[in-house]
């Protein structure tokens, strides 16, 4: 019995969105809430038949079986196939009997899948319901895991994706992939989507690891969906699909016990997964081709370099002129920083410093903590005061826990 509710877990989160977009694509978006309660009572009935009589042959074959009887009768009960998909049917004239309406080829999966991932990244939608309906719709994740990663309650996250369904069928919104000379701007926001999901998984406040790894992970799974496709396989998808490689190799580094973040520097680098980097190193090669420099390439560059454990002039050189790229393209506050961080390592401390000064951003504890680096055995006293600042404007225990570590070190050395 537990082996069957295994593979019932392990098959919800990889079919649960293909078999969504399927019945989604036949009978239009506005109907996206049956074709989940649809999918959802498929499931049911695998635990309750697979508890039974033990996992069937071809277990995805049954469940595409079973949803597709199960669509094709709603829609008929409720006049919708009839009038929706039989003419279809009738105008292409093919020999074709109902069932093959619904196709779960890989082909009719594929497009689905893809055209899903426009239609959920629309922009007439706001990003954070793009975000709420990818993690739902195109990854599979429930309500409970939803809520957990964005460190908010079910009733949020449920009005959150219920208005977000709303704004879908107000608009119209249809599934299909956009006209041939809006993918490149379509596809931006399609890409910062992805992008945020990543990073709403790399840079968590979850203290559950495997939702955070999952998150990754989808957000990998559906940049790589891109690559299927001629018109969205451009160079700027490559660069951002090497960016989360980069990333998602040093994913069991950057974790210690307790939820603890292990900071850069003093990470194992065994642990690092080499496989996803040279994964990535293959994509941003691939990225390398065209004219156009995103703000993806200049980040997957800056990830890339620090794949490179050992620290040289070369490397700080080079990420310093990939972060000054990086903020004429693309400037936000945490860019400059981390550009400061790059200054420091690759021009010594006080050239940084005298730029750490101009940025004063308040309320950034990233901030604090970089100041206490770079005051060290030029102004102690607003090292320490810098040190404490930060512990002051940490949010999260694990990070006060990092703070006070550095603290600690520094009241250790300066205490003669």
């Amino acid at each position: 019995m537990e082996k069957e509710l295994e593979s019932l877990k392990h098959l919800f989160k990889q079919e649960f969105s293909k078999m969504v977009a399927v019945i989604s694509k036949l009978f239009g978006l506005q109907h996206i809430e049956i074709a989940e309660d649809i999918v959802s009572e498929t499931f049911l009935l695998a635990s309750e038949t697979w508890g039974m009589k033990g996992l069937p042959p071809n277990p995805t074959a049954w469940l595409y079986t079973v949803a597709k009887q199960k669509a094709i009768h709603h829609f008929r009960r409720n006049k919708i196939f009839d009038r929706k998909v039989l003419p279809e049917i009738t105008a292409r004239q093919e020999q074709t009997d109902e069932a093959e309406a619904l196709s779960f080829s890989q082909e009719n999966i594929q497009d689905s899948q893809l055209q899903m991932l426009f239609a959920v990244c629309n922009p007439a939608i706001a990003s954070e319901a793009q975000i709420g309906l990818a993690l739902r719709i195109l990854c599979g994740f429930g309500i409970d895991e939803i809520a957990e990663a964005f460190l908010s309650n079910k009733e949020t996250i449920n009005k959150r994706l219920f208005r977000a369904k709303e704004k879908l069928r107000a608009e119209k919104i249809k599934m299909e992939l956009p006209p041939e000379n809006d993918i490149p701007q379509r596809l931006d926001n399609v890409l910062h989507i992805i992008y945020l999901l990543f990073s709403e998984g790399y840079y968590s406040q979850t203290q559950n690891q495997i939702l955070q790894q999952d998150l990754c992970l989808e957000a990998l799974r559906l940049g790589l969906m891109l690559t299927a496709y001629d018109k969205t396989n451009l160079p700027k998808t490559n660069a951002l699909i090497a960016l989360m490689c980069f990333h998602a190799s040093r994913f069991n580094a950057r974790q210690a016990g307790e939820g603890e973040v292990v900071l850069y520097e003093a990470q194992n680098e065994s642990l690092w997964d080499y496989s996803l980097i040279n994964q990535g190193i293959h994509f941003l090669q691939l990225s390398a081709e065209g004219n156009e420099v995103s703000s993806y390439h200049l980040e997957a560059r800056i990830a890339y370099w620090h794949c490179i454990k050992e620290d040289t002039p070369e490397k700080w050189n080079e990420i310093l002129q990939l972060y000054n790229a990086l903020l004429m393209i693309n400037y936000s506050p945490s860019v400059a920083l981390n550009r400061t961080f790059a200054l420091y390592k690759a021009n010594g401390q006080r050239e940084a410093l005298a730029e750490a000064e101009k940025l004063k951003l308040e309320n950034n504890h990233f901030y604090y903590v970089l100041l206490g680096e770079l005051y060290k055995n030029i102004d102690n006293k607003k090292a320490k005061a810098s040190f404490e600042k930060a512990f002051q404007l940490a949010k999260t225990d694990t990070e006060k826990q990092g703070i006070q570590a550095q603290l600690n070190r520094f009241t250790d050395e300066h205490t003669h």
